[in-house]
């Protein structure tokens, strides 16, 4: 019986050989089936796709819908191009340009529209440039569409000079959002109305010659400048030179309207240190669209780089900046809002509220082209010594550039401007880039370049001589109504609009409570802290 039972019970060896023999034909039929389904499945979607597209199922794709072959793009003309073939397979060239020129920056930005133009931005508020200029339309005209294009949208141009000319001005006038204010006897005898000639915080630059008539002078037009951004209703308000752009760092979309709205609230008043053009040529052309080459700012730089490379990046001149180097700033249009010269703001009823920006700045062209010399020496009768430059200049390097173009020859000047001005030394330069102290910054250059390769200014100046020829023909036929007009009333309506009249007794009564405590002097373009300043800049 005992060998009859374990005859009857199967082996362990062969219980294992069974079971596992069991798995690999389990596993082999999974392996079969997930196979067939792999290859099944690509082909059963294909086959449905092809049915669909077949039978015109995915005519409403969004892609289709927009194709080139069937529709134009969103804004386009709907009707079709001749020049496409009978399939309908040609494409639309889009780089072709318009019979209207338009901002490449800005969609649908058109130069023929009667209306103001206005960027189109989210931020709603509006900024203005005040400037007092005799630039011709190759300096003016990129200066203008430039700040136009981030974010400007009104320009009040205090004009003279070449600027005043016939062919500038009507151009200039012909831009929308342009004011246009000629230096006549008229506007001489309004701004000699001023209240600023009876207060005291631009009196030691009243009576002098030069660089201090010309000081006076802008500060006189940045008054009337405030009344009109305030009749147009304008937010902010720059003070720039024509040499002078406006370079919104910091923001992704190299935007002033958004650098403006990141300003907090309380904030009346922004400063932009300037950079200094550094050509690396002695024969600039167009020094918006040629120099890219910038020295820093004394505020962007840390102490001791720019102490410590202060007489490398100075190279013998008088000064780490040719010219000033206290920057230009912006002003919210409060009311009581003033000059405080060129360069800054204030306020009759308080101390505006201010803060320096760490990334924007004002880019200064200055003395980028040869010819900068004789123009500088042309416009100042003073005489070439260094006792009667001082008279007229307030910068060293001006009253020593005045007595080199006043007294030297042609080469001995170009020398002079080549060893001075010029920077040549590639060495020297990249040492000073890599420490910070020079900068390149091509932006400008390329929104300039653009502007004229859309033939921007050229579109500008050609719609200006067809204005100009159906306004004479106009002025013609009212000629005889406008001689009837008399001076007396002319002026009268000139001082209401700009608002001397109004402001008269305020100023008045304005001065009975303030004292000159709360009114500093006027700020003038001053130099970057000298290497004797060291120990005072630490402090």
């Amino acid at each position: 019986m005992a060998g009859l039972h374990y005859s009857s019970r199967p082996s362990s060896s062969s219980s294992l050989s069974s079971s596992s023999s069991s798995s690999a034909s389990a596993y082999q039929a999974f392996a079969s089936r997930l196979l067939f389904l792999l290859t099944v499945l690509p082909l059963t979607l294909a086959f449905f796709a092809f049915v669909l597209q077949w039978r015109g199922g995915l005519n409403d794709d969004p892609v289709n819908r927009w194709s080139p072959v069937r529709h134009q793009f969103p804004g386009m003309e709907t009707s079709e191009s001749p020049s496409r073939t009978a399939s309908g397979t040609a494409c639309l060239d889009p780089l072709a340009r318009s019979r209207s020129p338009s901002f490449p920056y800005y969609r649908d930005w058109k130069f023929d529209y009667s209306s103001d133009l206005r960027p189109k931005s989210p931020v709603m508020f509006q900024i203005c440039i005040t400037t007092s200029t005799s630039a011709g339309l190759e300096q003016t005209l990129p200066w203008i569409f430039y700040h136009k294009v981030i974010g400007v949208s009104n320009f009040f141009l205090f004009v003279e000079g070449k600027a005043a000319s016939a062919n500038v001005s009507k151009v200039l006038e012909s831009i929308p959002g342009v004011k246009v204010i000629y230096r006549t006897r008229e506007l001489e005898e309004q701004q000699a109305k001023s209240r600023i000639w009876n207060e005291t915080w631009l009196a030691s630059f009243f009576y002098k010659p030069c660089n201090y008539e010309l000081f006076v002078k802008q500060s006189l037009n940045m008054e009337m400048a405030i009344v009109m951004a305030r009749e147009a209703g304008m937010d902010w308000i720059f003070h720039l030179d024509t040499d002078e752009l406006i370079h919104p760092a910091g923001t992704r979309e190299y935007s002033l309207r958004q650098l403006l709205a990141d300003v907090p609230g309380n904030v009346d008043m922004v400063i932009f240190p300037n950079y200094e053009s550094s050509v690396e040529r002695d024969d600039i052309k167009e020094p918006f669209s040629e120099v890219s080459m910038f020295k820093k700012n004394y505020d962007h730089l840390l102490k001791d780089v720019y102490f410590g490379n202060y007489k490398e990046a100075t190279r013998g001149n008088p000064n780490y900046f040719l010219t000033y180097g206290n920057g230009k700033s912006a002003a919210r249009v409060h009311e009581h809002l003033r000059p405080n010269g060129a360069h800054r703001w204030h306020n009759y009823m308080k101390t505006p509220h201010e803060i320096k920006l760490e990334e924007a700045a004002v880019l200064h062209y200055t003395y980028t082209k040869f010819s900068d010399l004789t123009s500088r020496r042309d416009r100042c009768g003073c005489k070439p010594t260094r006792d009667d430059v001082k008279r007229c200049f307030m910068l060293e390097f001006d009253r020593t550039a005045f007595i080199i173009a006043s007294t030297a020859t042609e080469d001995e000047m170009l020398r002079w401007y080549q060893e001075r001005i010029v920077w040549t030394d590639k060495e020297l330069n990249m040492k000073l880039m890599r420490k910070g102290i020079l900068t390149r910054i091509y932006a400008p250059m390329v929104i300039i370049q653009g502007l004229r390769e859309s033939g921007v200014f050229s579109s500008v100046i050609a719609e200006a001589e067809q204005a100009s020829l159906s306004k004479e023909k106009f002025l013609s036929s009212v000629e005889s109504s406008n001689s009837s007009r008399t001076t007396t009333s002319s002026r009268a309506f000139s001082s209401r609009k700009i608002g001397i009249t109004d402001s008269q007794g305020t100023a008045r009564r304005v001065l009975e409570f303030t004292d000159d405590s709360t009114h500093p002097s006027a700020i003038p373009p001053l130099s970057p802290p000298e290497l004797d300043d060291d120990s005072e800049a630490a402090t």
